[in-house]
């Protein structure tokens, strides 16, 4: 089983009449869903509001097949994020996270020991007392041979100290057996130019690997995802085409898809991880790729269902 950790929220998404619709979303929130969808057994461990929202977003686990057993509630309100987007369909996000219910989660104690892997990520591991919360999750999984996948996603808005996280994230590494980040992810935290080059980004992620994670996978944008490899070896493949209408939940997807990738080929531990090949990560980053791409066909954070990429 897996376990995705992490902030579920609302983003209000821009419609063409000019307003602002809910939808359930948040990085972790929609990693689990696109893993429920593509029929990978999984839980999501959170602490969710009784208001209405948190009932919308839990209403959503359900029809996504994802376990929501480790999902707390509380009184407390649904976190919310404003969604502005660009031209090219990317996303820009205001966020409402005080006393919110989500960064109010208490630690669960050692997950079930059938949990093979638990992913980590976004605002979930920036925002206090939440934030300490996870990290002990995380310290503790890694500890019991769990695969533990973190992708920070970062939101440089909301991390008001860059310099204790970026300490915070280089002490991680340790303990992560998979790492997704994309290239705006590196160039945030190793302070490189906003215009560092490919090259200059992947001297980092080497770096970062050495550190810990069996591999790196990099997403790119439009210019599709590569992984650094468990043997030092780069891969890259193009991005699946599509009609963009927004990114809402694009890289979310990937690692949803990731997840459920790596559990239908018997991977889901640090020791599988590193010993893939370039075949298996090219059909690995191929599938999480097509994902991705009908998400970004549709509004808001919609990952496909497994029917819907061909797969039975």
């Amino acid at each position: 089983m897996i376990v995705v950790a992490g902030e579920a929220l609302v983003d209000l998404v821009p419609t063409a009449q000019g307003t602002l619709a809910p939808r359930p979303g948040g990085g972790p929130y929609n990693v689990a869903v696109a893993a429920g969808r593509l029929d990978a057994p999984v839980g999501f461990l959170s602490r969710v509001s009784t208001d209405l929202f948190g009932d919308r977003l839990l209403d959503r686990l359900h029809a996504a097949n994802v376990r929501t057993d480790l999902v707390q509630r509380g009184t407390e309100p649904t976190t919310l994020a404003v969604v502005g987007l660009s031209d090219d369909g990317s996303a820009r996000y205001s966020f409402y996270v005080e006393g919110t219910a989500d960064r109010q989660v208490t630690d669960p104690g050692p997950l079930p020991a059938d949990v093979r892997a638990v992913s980590f990520g976004t605002l979930s591991l920036v925002l206090e007392p939440g934030a300490s919360t996870y990290e002990r999750v995380l310290w503790r999984e890694a500890e019991r041979g769990a695969l533990t996948v973190l992708d920070p996603n970062i939101r440089a808005g909301l991390i008001h100290d860059p310099v204790g996280y970026r300490e915070r994230y280089d002490s991680w590494l340790a303990h992560v057996g998979l790492l997704k980040v994309s290239v705006d992810d590196v160039r945030w935290l190793a302070e490189l130019d906003p215009e560092a080059t490919e090259g200059e980004v992947l001297d980092v992620v080497r770096d970062w690997q050495s550190a810990g994670p069996a591999a790196v996978v990099l997403t790119r944008g439009g210019d599709g995802m590569a992984v650094l490899t468990g043997s030092g070896e780069v891969m890259s493949v193009p991005p699946a085409p599509v009609n963009v209408v927004d990114t809402i939940g694009a890289g979310d997807t990937v690692q949803g898809a990731l997840l459920a990738w790596l559990h239908d080929h018997d991977a889901l531990s640090t020791e599988a991880v590193r010993g893939m090949d370039s075949g298996k990560w090219v059909e690995a980053l191929t599938f999480a790729g097509a994902a991705a791409a009908v998400t970004c066909s549709r509004t808001g954070a919609e990952p496909p269902f497994k029917r819907e990429l061909g797969m039975t």
